[in-house]
């Protein structure tokens, strides 16, 4: 049996008949569609969607592929993200652009997505495939070829790419597409660009295309013999050190991570993307890791002679630029669902499942467990630096309170179940190291591709699927005002949506992350700083803006503060209230959070005339002395046992 559909109207059907198991439970894959429509979308995906729609208001569809409005086309891929995110990878969202600009405006999404190993469909519209029309408007020529649009740029940031030119292609490319964003290790941006002719052309299908299709997400056992290999050099350590990361939480290995850690006495830090795999005050939690780490786990991690990683990628920020981990015999256990983190750092990989795996790692281990006075230590070291967090949050700096008063405050008022959203500026480092993080899904940092404006748009998307799944939990973003100048205009989209957001708007007049690294690379905060110019530069007096203003004329209910005191009112308010608002409060841009150990490698001028640079090279040139290669092998050789 067929039946004739156009090829948009073949992928809506397609996409609302697509489901995932994972643990015995079924859920529908994708949740719905984000869209912005133009002439190369609108007559294809845009009608096809619109046919979906007026079926559910009829009674005759019961479950279909809902329709969002956007206002940015990359916006609408973070919101997508964040949603994705928040459920684990188990759902997803397409999104639908036109040819040209509306296309190329979600590369950046599209990358960010690939980076975090988030699912995301991508449905760019392009130039014809029959060519009949060219140059069609926005279509970028290329004077070697007719095979070529804006939409390849999509390649390189993409886990899967195809250009459907022909009905028949479709069939096969939704099978790949789909495969690729369900599978844990392999997920992203998928794209499949759409030639505005082809959407609208009909075909005869079979009915077997649209069937329920259930896949099957899989925990993967690690192998019996890499375990073994990874309990022999666990049982050599004296300093054992757990780092947690995103893994973790998208596998809901929680409970396991903490299980395994009790068992045996291993302390736990924790990656941005692994925040929350243990309650901060749990007496393993040795907190964030890495360049915006804590005193305690930097220091543990100076030290460490054995490391486990969990779900962790070892970004830069993770390993401070292969400088935080400094024992001269270290090695490394991964833990990871995908071969290529699993084995890196020389370590002994340990291909599989978080949750399963770190069962079999407990199991293996017997009654081995780390020393009782690194432990106690582990202990000491994570209480000392809560000291500081707690001083850091009651700093009562004035005029303009210090923004670790901000997040204090935030953090203090909200629930354990609320989620905190950020990713980009100085608020990620300070939230990494300064947050009491107490759910596992209580802490959502973009910090794989740390996009300024992903906050209000990524806040959004963790929204609607925290409603979607039934949970009470309030979304509080907190954006600077560099990033809600690059992307604020989502707030008009949660307010069409009805979704509530509290959205706590830091104004510092700049830059305040770039400024402080600047200055600490010897550029003095040179362009970091919102002012007007002058005969020698920007450097004259604050500029007018008032963004308060703005986001109320985006729909938004608005507090603008002064001060500590009302700041906590207006956040009580907003969490009373039913709608999105946005607290606006100004900070001190030159009071820093407490002071990670840890290194960043920014390579500074070789070569300079100002004497600033001079000095900050001088001690670049000294870090760079600490870097490691980890190229030695992990595995216990026989004549070591």
């Amino acid at each position: 049996m067929t039946v004739r559909l156009t090829v948009a109207q073949a992928i809506v059907r397609f996409l609302e008949m697509q489901y995932v198991e994972r643990d015995g439970v079924e859920t529908p894959f994708f949740a719905g569609c984000w869209g912005i429509f133009g002439h190369g979308n609108v007559a294809g995906v845009g009608q096809a969607l619109l046919e979906r729609e007026s079926a559910e208001n009829a009674g005759d569809a019961d479950h279909v592929l809902r329709y969002h409005q956007a206002r940015n086309e990359q916006a609408m891929v973070h919101a997508a993200v964040g949603y994705a995110r928040h459920r684990d990878r188990l759902s997803a969202f397409a999104c639908t652009a036109s040819v040209g600009p509306g296309a190329t405006n979600m590369v950046t999404g599209a990358a960010l997505a690939t980076i975090n190993r988030i699912p995301v469909l991508l449905l760019p519209g392009d130039v014809f495939a029959t060519r009949v029309s060219n140059p069609v408007l926005q279509e970028v020529e290329d004077p070697t070829t007719y095979d070529v649009s804006v939409n390849d740029c999509f390649k390189p940031v993409s886990r899967f790419w195809d250009r459907i030119n022909r009905p028949e292609q479709l069939p096969l490319s939704l099978l790949a597409a789909t495969r690729v964003l369900t599978d844990p290790a392999e997920t992203g941006a998928v794209t499949l660009a759409l030639p505005q002719d082809v959407q609208a052309e009909a075909w005869d299908w079979e009915d077997d295309l649209f069937a329920r299709r259930v896949w099957h997400v899989s925990r993967q056992r690690v192998p019996e013999d890499a375990v073994a290999r990874a309990v022999a050099v666990l049982e050599t350590a004296r300093k054992p050190l757990i780092v947690a990361g995103g893994g973790v939480i998208y596998s809901d290995a929680s409970e396991e991570l903490r299980a395994f850690a009790e068992w045996t006495g291993v302390p736990v830090a924790e990656t941005q993307a692994g925040k929350g795999s243990l309650r901060y005050d749990h007496p393993l939690s040795v907190g964030a890791i890495g360049a915006t780490g804590t005193t305690a786990a930097d220091q543990l991690a100076a030290e460490a002679d054995v490391v486990i990683g969990v779900g962790t990628r070892y970004s830069d920020f993770t390993t401070a630029s292969k400088t935080v981990f400094g024992h001269p015999d270290v090695r490394f256990i991964n833990l990871n669902v995908t071969a290529f983190d699993a084995h890196k750092l020389s370590a002994v990989p340990l291909v599989g499942d978080a949750l399963l795996g770190l069962e079999q790692l407990t199991g293996g281990m017997g009654d081995w467990s780390a020393p009782s006075d690194h432990t106690a230590r582990a202990a000491r070291l994570a209480a000392e630096w809560d000291d500081v967090v707690q001083r850091s949050h009651d700093l009562h700096h004035e005029p303009l309170p210090a923004q670790s008063e901000v997040l204090g405050v935030v953090n203090r008022l909200t629930r354990d179940q609320d989620v905190v959203v950020c990713a980009a500026g100085s608020m990620p480092g300070d939230l990494h190291k300064l947050w009491r993080t107490r759910d596992r899904k209580g802490y959502h940092v973009e910090y794989g591709f740390s996009c300024m404006g992903y906050e209000i748009a990524g806040g959004l998307g963790v929204k609607m699927a925290a409603l979607d799944a039934g949970e009470d939990r309030d979304v509080v973003v907190m954006v600077g005002d560099g990033s809600y100048l690059m992307m604020s205009q989502e707030i008009v989209t949660a307010v069409q949506e009805g979704v509530k957001l509290i959205v706590v708007l830091v104004q510092n007049h700049g830059f305040a992350s770039i400024g402080a690294l600047s200055e600490s690379l010897g550029s003095q905060r040179f362009g970091t700083r919102y002012r007007y110019r002058t005969d020698t530069g920007l450097d004259g007096d604050v500029l007018p803006v008032d963004l308060a203003a703005n986001a109320a004329s985006l729909g938004a209910r608005v507090a603008s503060v002064s001060g500590i005191a009302e700041l906590e009112k207006a956040f009580v308010e907003a969490q009373a209230a039913d709608v999105t608002t946005v607290i606006h409060v100004e900070t001190d841009p030159l009071v820093p959070a407490p002071d990670s150990p840890a290194w960043w490698d920014v390579p500074v001028s070789e070569v300079a005339s100002l004497a600033s640079t001079r000095d900050a090279r001088a001690a670049y040139v000294d870090q760079k002395a600490r870097q490691r290669s980890h190229l030695r092998p992990a595995e216990i050789e026989r004549d070591e046992r």
